[in-house]
């Protein structure tokens, strides 16, 4: 519907609670979710009921549904995930760290300096 780049704004249902509104809001902005729906829920404690209700169902009309084909292609990894990438590149890290430390106070180092000198 509303073009950012080539992004769309969509309903995402699969991942919202009622029409997927706000999960297709938050993909959209590049924000948090709960964030969207706190913001909604605020607004309509604080005067809003009725504006961001007839909003709400407006757009969840209006909007069409993520296609699939999006949704998989845009399919972010997991904390859990970025947490396993992340480790394994630190003990590859620290893995190559230890070699350095072992091959510079070897004898063989000492020797190789030494002859570098000379």
């Amino acid at each position: 519907m509303i073009a950012n780049g080539s992004k769309k704004l969509y309903r995402i249902p699969a991942r919202g609670k009622v029409k997927g509104v706000c999960a297709g809001i938050a993909d959209y902005l590049d924000i948090p979710v709960r964030l969207v729906r706190v913001i909604v829920v605020l607004s309509m404690i604080f005067g809003l009921f009725m504006v961001t209700l007839v909003a709400y169902f407006i757009l969840a009309f209006v909007l069409d549904e993520m296609p699939e084909s999006e949704e998989k292609s845009e399919k972010a990894p997991t904390a859990h995930q970025l947490l396993d990438k992340l480790e394994a590149e630190l003990q590859g890290g620290e893995t190559h760290l230890r070699d350095i430390e072992r091959y510079v106070t070897s004898e063989t180092f000492s020797v190789r300096s030494r002859f570098r000198q000379l």
